[in-house]
């Protein structure tokens, strides 16, 4: 079993780092919500994180079966729900390809973006623990 480490630190106002293996994202609130609009919102880099998940399944299966060079972009919508709890509704996912396809061909697409870990982990949904760590108060 493989394991992963990031971590999280405000950076004021709406605004947080996220830094994992040597990267750093940052995500924010627009303007509009009482943020700066530093980065994406948390929620469209979720969204986001599917989206790139099936742009790499997919273009790993058209490397693999098709001429080098083929194009490929996802485009994605999403939804959020109308009452509470706030949370994405709908995800829509398009895969499209630079160079016409055989049926076969489509059918591979399709399934490699079903294996895609993002959204294996979402019909599957992963168990969450959360624990609080705060300062050990100093006798007196």
């Amino acid at each position: 079993m493989s394991a992963g480490r990031l971590t999280v630190a405000h950076l004021g106002g709406d605004a947080f780092a996220i830094d994992v293996a040597g990267h750093r994202v940052v995500v924010d609130q627009p303007a509009s919500e009482g943020g700066a609009d530093r980065g994406p919102t948390r929620t469209e880099l979720f969204v986001g994180s599917l989206a790139a998940c099936a742009a790499f399944f997919a273009g790993r299966f058209l490397r693999r079966h098709t001429p080098e060079g083929t194009a490929l972009r996802v485009g994605c919508e999403f939804e959020m729900s109308d009452g509470r709890p706030s949370r994405v509704r709908r995800i829509d996912l398009t895969v499209i390809v630079g160079a016409p396809l055989s049926d076969d061909l489509r059918a591979g697409v399709l399934r490699a973006v079903e294996r895609c870990t993002v959204q294996r982990s979402l019909r599957q949904a992963p168990e969450v623990g959360v624990s609080l760590e705060t300062p050990v108060p100093i006798p007196a």
